[in-house]
């Protein structure tokens, strides 16, 4: 008996020493970041094993004594490590599986499509760089490049007339002050008027990551006050890769109300005058013009769709790679409004705006590489960006009311050749060149607005339909050349750089106006006369086919830099200075009266930079910048044009500025672990002569008029913070943003007109602006989840020339979400959905005697609310697989 009693607690005994729980981090043998959802099992029971967490790390529960774990990640060579059952905590390094060919080194992955490859970057970068990795994108519940951006720090986004991000305002410094970058390389604007690259022409399925430098080096382009933006496409892989993503999903604002639609598959390309080649004299009848595409549609909109599809491997002994990407998505977006407010208007006059907006987005992108020997490597990268977006929509108040139809196509195409090449020992001289052909289109043909009294009964007499041709192109072509040296010293290096950039840019732009009256000023009715558009007896009026925005205008610029970086210790200090020469003019195709039909600006500018980075410490940085930077005005601002719009009619400038900033920036930087970080840093930039639209009374009139209203300055703090523990993360940044600039304003002292100054922010900025994530992932279940709110404060939305009359939007609260599930066999479903709050944006003018005697209308605290809109909340729910 008390043998087997002795036999049962040695047992028990044996039991609890072979059970047990064993803690471990995977991490890179190289660079120490650790690897998140890399594969853990035990070799003696394949049926036991984990993956690791947010943090690289894992717990696994073993009943041995002594067992083998089996650790695996794509991209790395198979790791196995004998175990003890009291071992209670391990770290496993795993190498990377990186391809050997000849001397070549094919790099396994991208490191900036993990967080903590992100993170290495933002790490090493000379400059204030932000980093969002193919990872994050992946699991935002963002599809387009515009909206992920905002998730970044410092980043506001202005919005379309469908509520969707369209461009980025980096550190409060408006679209205007920043550029875009595909891949290193600047691309053209498919915009009529501006040089701004619209983001939300970008699925964000095609990035292996999101570059936002906030400071530039003299081996930059120049004109980047408020930073560049740089999408880093998807790029060939070591091994053989496939993927494919299929989503569908449903905006809220269509549960209970119609989509409208056009016929515009029937819309006629080129106008009347360009049908007939553009004669010195024609005749324009009605037999030119079609109604079909006048024929409206009331129904629910189709679910939402998007697509993707890439494939990558590497071929010819594995020095050839290749990436093939596209993508599709066919969204239905709406908004309404309501207009209360504006000079003019009658009290009690609430004016209704009603968006039906179908965006449909094309993307497709190949890239090569070919690995000469090691130290030559061809890339040749084709990229084709297509956004095809069709809008009604419906202006009514109890007066009048007016129906647009509008069918817009841009894309952006792009074919970049690169070379990089190493020569003399340890590949101490590098040369890079690249030889660039891109061209930006838009077009907007037969966009027709029909005019109805009566609250939207009767079709007004005169100009009873306006019908618009309109498109533009820009044209560019670029080369860059870059040279460098790398000098060893004892206990140093210096690296010398230099090189240039020419690009030769040509725009042009059409536009053709066409007006109708109703047939012998008769009246027609709705539900009398006509139920559709099309029923309606329109005839033709008159012409305008030599607006202002048929010009031409060309663009060169030169530039070249000298840039010398030093390393020694804890240091790093690059200074540099950039040269740029911009030749920019414009050929008007029909001046009007004593204007210049050709003209243009010449100037250059000298742009010094310096930057330090000093190692404080373990795994931080202190970062110090300045940097010189210029904007240039946009293409159609210097031409002296009038356009009169519904809202407030538009003049060019002709004696417009090109704007000079001085930019200085000091960050802290802290990566306690390779997927985490912890910043704050400061910001100065001085402008002299900041370019903004300002609303300008001339005469009896208020125009829209790009201005230079006096120098500027515009100060911040930005603080950046992320956090991961095994199974919850968090990401949180926050940025206040204070600008002045003192201009003058108009104001009634009895009854005349006087000038006094008042100081405000620059136009577009918030001064407060936050964002913050919560991010949940089970590695035993499969789940991922995040939780992602945004708020941006107030800003200025437009600039009057009157004291006191600004109007400004509110600040505004986004919250959205998103999950995902995983399943060993490659396979994923996620939901993603944005605008839970459905807030309105709100704009008003502030409270004050200049207003104190106006009623009739809205009010906010008192301030004099101009319109809310509201955009509907959006959801999607989607299955990606990945081989």
């Amino acid at each position: 008996m008390k043998s087997k009693i002795v036999l049962v607690l040695l047992s028990l005994m044996s039991a609890g020493v072979q059970a047990g729980v064993i803690k471990g981090k995977i991490k890179d043998a190289q660079t120490g970041e650790e690897i998140i959802g890399a594969s853990v099992i035990v070799k003696e029971d394949p049926g036991k094993g984990t993956v690791t967490g947010l943090d690289g790390s894992f717990n696994l529960s073993v009943n041995r004594d002594k067992y083998t774990l089996v650790c695996s990640y794509v991209g790395y060579k198979k790791y196995e490590v004998s175990v003890a059952a009291d071992k209670k905590e391990i770290v496993i390094p795993l190498k990377s599986d990186d391809v050997a060919l000849d001397e070549v080194v094919v790099v396994a992955s991208n490191p900036g499509r993990t967080e903590a490859g992100a993170r290495g970057i933002e790490r090493q970068a000379m400059n204030v760089v932000n980093v969002m990795s193919a990872k994050a994108i992946e699991l935002s519940p963002d599809i387009t490049v515009a909206n992920v951006i905002q998730r970044m720090s410092g980043v506001t986004i202005e919005r379309n007339s469908s509520g969707e991000g369209q461009y980025a305002i980096l550190r409060g410094m408006d679209k205007r002050y920043n550029y875009t970058l595909v891949n290193g390389v600047k691309i053209p604007s498919p915009d009529n008027k501006n040089r701004f690259v619209p983001l939300d022409i970008f699925p964000s399925e095609m990035l292996d990551r999101l570059e936002v430098t906030k400071s530039l080096t003299a081996n930059m382009e120049g004109d980047g006050i408020g930073g560049a933006v740089n999408l880093i496409m998807k790029d060939a892989p070591s091994e053989r890769q496939f993927t494919v993503n299929l989503s569908t999903g449903y905006n809220a604002m269509y549960f209970d109300r119609d989509f409208q639609s056009f016929n515009h598959g029937a819309i006629v390309k080129k106008s009347p005058y360009e049908q007939m080649g553009m004669p010195e004299s024609f005749k324009v009848t009605d037999e030119n013009f079609t109604k079909e595409n006048l024929r409206m549609q009331w129904k629910k909109p189709l679910p939402d769709v998007t697509a993707s599809l890439s494939y990558g491997d590497r071929f010819l002994n594995n020095k050839l790679g290749l990436i093939l990407a596209g993508s599709y998505l066919n969204t239905y977006r709406g908004k309404e409004s309501e207009i209360y407010y504006q000079p003019g208007r009658e009290a009690n006059n609430t004016e209704t705006r009603n968006y039906s907006d179908q965006q449909t987005r094309i993307g497709a992108h190949a890239k090569f590489d070919y690995h000469i020997t090691s130290r030559h490597k061809l890339t040749w990268y084709n990229g084709y960006m297509d956004m095809r977006e069709s809008e009604v929509r419906d202006r009514l108040d109890k007066k009048e009311g007016y129906v647009r139809m509008k069918w817009n196509r841009q894309y952006i195409v792009n074919s970049t050749l690169k070379g990089e090449h190493a020569f003399l020992d340890d590949k101490a001289l590098s040369l890079t060149w690249s030889a660039v052909l891109s061209k930006a289109y838009s077009e907007t043909p037969d966009n027709s607005e029909i005019k109805l009294l009566d609250g939207g009964n009767r079709v007004a007499v005169n100009q009873a339909l306006i019908r618009r041709w309109e498109h533009n192109s820009d044209r560019d072509k670029a080369g860059y050349i870059d040279l460098s040296y790398k000098w060893k010293l004892p206990v140093s290096e210096i690296v010398f750089s230099a090189g240039g950039m020419y690009r030769d840019k040509k725009r042009d732009s059409f536009f053709n106006e066409y007006t109708f009256e109703t047939v012998n000023g008769q009246p027609q009715y709705k539900g009398e006369d006509w139920n559709n558009y099309d029923e309606i007896n329109f005839l033709y009026e008159s012409r305008n086919i030599s607006g202002a925005l048929n010009y031409d205008a060309t663009e060169k610029i030169a530039a070249g830099y000298g840039m010398a970086k030093y390393t020694f210790g804890k240091w790093e200090l690059i200074a540099g200075v950039r040269v740029e020469h911009t030749d920019q003019g414009y050929l008007l195709k029909y001046p009007v009266g004593d204007v210049k039909a050709e003209s243009g600006q010449k100037y250059t500018d000298v742009l010094p930079s310096f930057h330090a980075k000093y190692g404080i410490h373990k795994n931080a940085n202190m970062r110090f910048s300045y940097a010189r930077a210029i904007n240039r005005p946009s293409f159609f601002e210097i031409v002296p044009y009038k356009i009169l719009n519904e809202d407030f009619s538009e003049k060019g400038n002709p004696d417009l500025k090109h704007t000079v900033a001085d930019n200085l920036d000091l960050r802290y930087e802290f990566f306690p672990k390779s997927s985490e970080q912890f910043m704050v840093g400061v910001f100065y930039k001085y402008l002299q002569d900041p370019i903004e639209q300002g609303l300008v009374a001339q005469g009896q009139d208020l125009y829209f008029i790009p201005m230079n209203f006096g120098d500027a300055s515009n100060l911040g703090v930005e603080i950046d913070v992320m956090k991961y523990f095994n199974w919850f993360g968090v990401k949180a940044n926050y940025t206040y943003t204070h600008s002045k600039i003192t201009t003058d304003k108009r104001t009634m002292e009895g009854s005349d007109v006087i000038v006094v100054t008042q100081t405000r922010p620059l136009y577009g900025q918030a001064a407060h602006v936050a964002n913050l994530s919560l991010l949940f992932k089970s590695t035993k279940l499969g789940w991922e989840g995040q939780i992602a709110g945004s708020y941006t404060g107030k800003r200025l939305s437009e600039v009057s020339n009157y004291l006191d009359d600004d109007i400004w939007e509110d600040g505004y609260m986004q919250l959205d979400a998103s999950i995902e599930k995983s399943f060993k066999n490659g396979i994923s479903i996620y939901a993603k959905a944005s605008n839970l709050l459905d807030t309105p944006l709100l704009r008003y003018t502030h409270k004050g005697p200049h207003t104190d005697g106006i009623t009739g209308f809205d009010r906010k605290n008192g301030n004099l609310i101009e319109r809310k809109e509201w955009h509907g909340q959006s959801f999607m729910l989607g299955i990606r697989y990945k081989l």
